[in-house]
């Protein structure tokens, strides 16, 4: 995996050494990041479900402000330290071992500029972050990542790209 732009453009990155990790690809990535790339100068960002980390560095790399990373699994939190670590991005990460549900639940509207989630498919997880976010919309754009069959909330805008669908929702 790589950085697609900004100021880490074309450096790799490491993804978490389990089978049950699927990292975006590029491309979807690069797709995804053009969609919200006017909202990131200066942004506070999200990253729940976070993996690697490759959407909060790629918003960090293209001039975004901040990152909460959240993630629970411990190969993911091992790559995603070392990811901060290679880019030096440290000052402006904050990574935090935890359930993304349970981290969002406590979330207040607006406390984020951009947020990326980014779960594992097929168990409902992407709608339940886009529900919580139609609750309390903590984050003035929300991207959610999920599998093209799976249903989503009404509300948002979805894009696919193969097997892969990302909602938006906007304030």
């Amino acid at each position: 995996m790589r950085i697609v732009a900004g100021r880490w453009r074309g450096h790799t990155i490491k993804a978490p050494a389990d089978d049950r990790v699927r990292p975006t690809a590029d491309r979807v990535r690069e797709a995804w990041m053009s969609i919200v790339h006017p909202e990131l100068p200066g942004a506070r960002v999200l990253d729940v479900f976070a993996g690697s980390g490759a959407l909060g560095l790629e918003a960090l790399s293209r001039g975004a402000e901040h990152c909460d990373f959240v993630e629970l699994a411990t190969r993911s939190l091992a790559a995603l330290r070392a990811n901060v670590e290679k880019l030096g991005a440290g000052d402006a990460a904050r990574i935090v071992r935890g359930d993304a549900l349970k981290f969002i639940a406590q979330l207040a509207p607006g406390s984020y500029d951009v947020a990326f989630a980014d779960p594992p498919y097929g168990l409902s997880l992407a709608a339940r972050v886009a529900e919580r976010w139609l609750e309390a919309p903590f984050a003035r754009v929300l991207g959610v990542e999920h599998g093209v069959k799976e249903m989503m909330p009404a509300g948002g805008e979805t894009r696919r790209y193969g097997d892969t669908g990302i909602t938006f929702y906007r304030v």
